[in-house]
């Protein structure tokens, strides 16, 4: 009798865990649709609208956007999992499903494990897309891009807009058609040459393999030394035509960022950046212990000694040096990598650090459950991303550790899940 009641309850957890598992991934599912779609439209077809307004063709369009889906279920696929967890608890509570189970002697554990196991299993999609897929995905979407912008170069220039390339940045006025209006160039010449240009209006073209082609009217250029900047010359035209290489061009997008690269790749770099940090902070410091020294050897000497005068040119060098090396230390490049590197797990990883959350949430569900969840978790995922961007522009400009600045979110939705489960239970 003993092993008959055993069975049967082993029997009973395991369906209630495939009801439940069930349950959660099918209000994924449609959570999932509807987190897609929004950040398709804001990513994808945004891009897609501007590159067909300039007669691109319409299968190479498809193609980039294929590329670029990865990271849309990279970032949709946490928020989604979210919003299915409270849809599907929030269902069962008003339905006094968990009510049921509870009066047959299980226990909350019954819910939790397998929403545990949806969302483990949706945290490790998430970054097998952010950590896999997507690197592939921009490889990919640099390449056509490159070829779609070695025959369509007007993609590059935008109205009062701001573009740079390998060594030229040129700033656009209103844009009409082919025709550019008050543009102003800076650029370098191999010569070391540094250069600015001005022109009343502008003609691009497409210059083949030449690159890209701007015909100015009334240009005026000022042209400089790099070591010599008092040393500039300058001349006017009433008509000067413009290149930037190809080569520049597709320079200026095939560069990745570290959001499009695997973790292991950003881990990698960040070690070099920081071995590279140490060298230029321990050169730094070499020059303030030298200035250090020198100051202290005048001041020794006292007002007798005839370099007694430069004690306040020193004392200035000194605190030159002190305050390079302070900004030296909040290396911007080591920064974004590391905030990147930590959201690489931190996005992904969401989906199971809402577990405890939304369940516990979900719990507490009257009425409506389904549609109440769907809302409430609309308005955590704002407040999610809220405080990720919060995080990671307040750890850039005041120096907060990028670890806690990322993983915060995390932290406070599995903090807020432990106290409401515990009220929830407590009742």
């Amino acid at each position: 009798m003993t092993n008959d009641l055993t069975e049967s309850s082993r029997s009973t957890s395991r369906t209630l865990f495939r009801y439940v598992a069930a349950e959660s991934l099918f209000s994924f599912f449609v959570a999932f649709l509807f987190f897609f779609f929004i950040f398709f439209v804001n990513q994808l077809l945004l891009l897609a609208q501007e590159i067909l307004a300039k007669r691109v063709p319409f299968n190479q369009v498809i193609l980039l956007v294929i590329f670029a889906l990865p990271a849309v279920i990279a970032m949709a696929a946490p928020f989604a999992s979210l919003v299915g967890l409270l849809m599907t608890v929030g269902r069962m509570s008003s339905d006094n499903e968990i009510l049921v189970m509870l009066s047959s002697g299980l226990s909350y554990r019954t819910v939790f494990i397998p929403a545990a196991v949806v969302g483990f299993l949706i945290s490790l999609l998430s970054f097998f897309a952010n950590d896999v897929l997507l690197p592939a995905g921009t490889v990919q979407f640099n390449r056509l891009y490159r070829r779609i912008l070695v025959s369509t170069p007007a993609l590059e220039l935008e109205a009062n807009s701001v573009k740079r390339f390998k060594e030229t940045v040129i700033v656009t006025g209103d844009v009409s058609g082919s025709s550019i209006s008050n543009v102003l160039i800076f650029d370098r010449t191999k010569d070391g040459e540094r250069r600015v240009i001005m022109a009343r209006n502008a003609e691009l073209k497409d210059g083949g393999r030449e690159g890209l082609s701007l015909d100015l009217d009334e240009a005026f250029i000022v042209s400089s030394k790099e070591v010599a900047r008092q040393d500039y010359d300058y001349a006017s035209s009433f008509f000067l035509r413009y290149w930037v290489p190809q080569e520049d061009l597709i320079q200026a997008v095939s560069s990745i960022t570290p959001r499009e690269m695997s973790s292991v790749d950003v881990g990698r770099e960040i070690k070099i950046q920081k071995r590279e940090l140490e060298r230029r902070l321990d050169e730094q410091r070499g020059k303030i212990s030298s200035q250090a020294l020198e100051l202290e050897a005048v001041l020794r000497k006292g007002p007798e000694n005839e370099s007694w005068n430069r004690r306040s040119s020193l004392f200035a060098n000194f605190q030159r040096e002190t305050q390079t090396l302070a900004i030296l230390r909040q290396d911007r490049t080591l920064l974004r990598y590391l905030f990147e590197y930590y959201k690489k797990f931190s996005i992904p990883f969401g989906a199971l650090s809402f577990v405890l959350l939304a369940v516990s949430l979900g719990l507490m569900a009257k009425k409506s459950g389904q549609t109440v969840g769907f809302i409430l978790g609309l308005l955590i995922s704002v407040l999610y991303w809220a405080l990720l961007l919060g995080g990671q522009t307040m750890g850039a400009r005041l120096g907060y550790p990028p670890f806690w600045s990322i993983w915060l979110p995390n932290i406070l939705a599995v903090s807020a899940g432990i106290i409401l489960g515990i009220i929830r239970i407590r009742k």
